[in-house]
């Protein structure tokens, strides 16, 4: 049963993913560091920005070393849970772990780490290595602020089953958090020019906190009743930019900060906006079927070919294709007049009922959407097993019309 990502879907994940990290360099653990480390690169190099960028390289390089070992052990392990990810049980304890991290950054509990861990990674070594250890150790040093962001991805990247993409999240989380430390050691003269230390880096915290909020959001709106679960993330968006852009009271001695404000809170009204948007205006739906034997008969004396579509709802590409692709004009147009679609809902425990049916088809996970022809044949090379595209869906339809 996968939830992976998939194409512009793991782009647009990275994107954000690097941003994320780059957040992190202005929370109140990482940001007093930047001094700090700036100082230690520049002391560090004897051989002008050459040196600087070696060292800034290792030093990343330490970073994402430990980072994307972390993001692979937690697909891996995800994928060894397999469906049982997937249930509304696990779901639910993923949204309250997430809530929890999101918690600490909201201030209500502190993420403390063992005094000999701080103490081991607080050992300075000389050389590229000593950059290298650094970096591998920044995680510690700063985990008050960014543990509960870091073990809140983690958890999410867990469900994924992914290795793969989980490297590359965690990869790209690393070079958001490192690119800013990297830049100033190079041109550490800018350093000057930084805003100070103070109260609106636990904003930026608070910022962090909503976005693992919205990833509870996610991952808990499955097991919503229908009515609500269409507009939960929306909701948690407009929650989101009251608190961040107009309620919350924190300010900074730079002139830029109440404009920031500002603009994270209309982009949170934004996105709830568009989120909420479609839902109301996204136009009529596929109409389904519920499976029956009599209902397969019936196509067959009509010469019309069938597409049945095994879902449930706690699974995202399952959604989505609801959501986007079964609302695509042409692909409701096309499914009123020349197929029969017919919708197996796996969602509950009653749906042991189907067994007989996932045997027969060899239904692995969902979802998964079998093609059959005029004549009761499924075209097995047109089976789809995660979210694809309206176009590439109404190609499918049209080859076995």
């Amino acid at each position: 049963m996968n939830r992976s990502l998939s194409g512009w879907a793991t782009l647009w994940t990275l994107i954000g993913v690097f941003a994320g990290g780059l957040a992190l360099n202005l929370t109140p653990c990482v940001y007093p560091l930047i001094p700090i480390t700036v100082s230690y690169f520049s002391g560090r190099s004897t051989r002008g920005k050459s040196g600087l960028v070696g060292h800034g390289v290792c030093y990343i390089g330490g970073l994402a070393l430990t980072n994307s070992l972390l993001g692979v052990v937690a697909a891996l392990t995800g994928s060894l849970i397999g469906a049982l990810l997937q249930s509304p049980l696990v779901l639910s304890v993923i949204a309250a772990v997430l809530v929890a991290f999101a918690l600490s950054l909201f201030g209500f509990w502190e993420l403390r780490v063992p005094f000999w861990l701080t103490k081991a990674a607080s050992t300075s070594y000389s050389g590229f290595f000593g950059s290298f250890f650094m970096g591998v150790t920044l995680g510690i040093v700063a985990a008050p602020c960014i543990g509960p962001f870091v073990l809140g991805l983690l958890t999410w990247v867990a469900t994924l089953g992914d290795p793969l993409i989980g490297f590359f999240i965690f990869f790209t989380l690393s070079l958001g958090l490192g690119t800013p430390l990297f830049v100033l050691a190079i041109f550490s003269g800018q350093l000057a020019k930084l805003p100070k230390s103070g109260e609106w880096m636990n904003w930026v915290r608070r910022l962090m906190g909503w976005i693992l909020v919205g990833m509870a959001a996610y991952f808990v709106q499955p097991i919503l009743p229908a009515v609500s679960q269409q507009y939960f993330l929306g909701i948690v968006a407009i929650a989101a930019g009251i608190h961040l852009g107009w309620l919350d009271k924190t300010t900074a001695t730079f002139r830029l900060f109440p404009w920031v404000k500002t603009m994270v809170g209309t982009l949170c009204l934004v996105f709830a906006t568009v989120v909420i948007g479609n839902q109301l205006f996204m136009g009529p739906s596929v109409r389904w079927h519920p499976y029956s034997k009599q209902l397969l008969a019936d196509s067959a004396e009509k010469q019309k070919p069938v597409i049945i579509d095994f879902y449930a709802n706690w699974c995202a590409p399952c959604r989505k294709l609801d959501q986007t692709t079964f609302h695509q004009p042409d692909i409701v147009r096309l499914s009123q007049d020349d197929f029969i679609m017919v919708k197996v809902d796996l969602t509950r425990k009653d749906a042991r009922k189907y067994d007989h049916l996932l045997e027969e088809y060899d239904i692995k996970g969902v979802p998964t959407v079998v093609f059959i022809d005029a004549a009761g044949n499924e075209w097995t090379d047109l089976r789809l097993i995660d979210f694809v595209e309206s176009d590439e869906f109404l190609n499918r339809m049209v080859s076995i019309k």
